[in-house]
């Protein structure tokens, strides 16, 4: 496993891997409808409250990361620090699944965003996808409450500075 990760902003011409990505059964097993995740991803490009990013390691670009204002979006967290941000992630490319990507880059992600004066970082997984559950407690998050999001039910997880 590679242990470097590269997060490089995302771009208009990074769509068509997106697409590619959001079709593929097991990102749409937990992402939803395709077409309607990738009009809601393309149109958060130029939204100034979200980040997305490609991820990449020494085997290529195998994954996407958004990263998020709470405050921004009507997300259903309830009260956080100010600043808290939200992410959301999968990985794409089917070779470079179960194989620890998963909670090292998220470390490595969170790692970032912490350093950087944001007082915690907060995800919401479906209770029922136990690997991501699994990754992101490997990754330092905590379970906290089961919350309702506009996606329905989701595990309300979060990672102090």
């Amino acid at each position: 496993m590679a242990g470097l990760y590269h997060f490089r902003s995302m771009t208009s011409a990074d769509l068509p891997q997106l697409e590619r990505w959001l079709a593929l059964p097991h990102v749409r097993e937990w992402w939803g409808d395709p077409a309607e995740q990738f009009a809601l991803v393309r149109g958060d490009i130029d939204e100034p409250a979200m980040d997305q990013f490609i991820v990449s390691a020494d085997d290529g670009e195998f994954g996407y990361i958004q990263c998020y204002d709470v405050t921004a979006w009507e997300s259903g967290f309830g009260p956080q620090p100010n600043g808290t941000r939200g992410i959301d992630l999968f990985i794409g490319e089917p070779g470079m699944i179960a194989r620890g990507h998963g909670s090292a880059l998220i470390r490595a992600f969170v790692d970032r965003w912490l350093a950087l004066e944001t007082p915690r970082v907060v995800t919401d997984p479906n209770p029922a996808n136990a690997r991501a559950v699994r990754a992101y407690e490997k990754a330092g998050f905590r379970k906290t409450t089961m919350i309702d999001t506009p996606d329905g039910p989701a595990l309300l997880m979060v990672r102090d500075r």
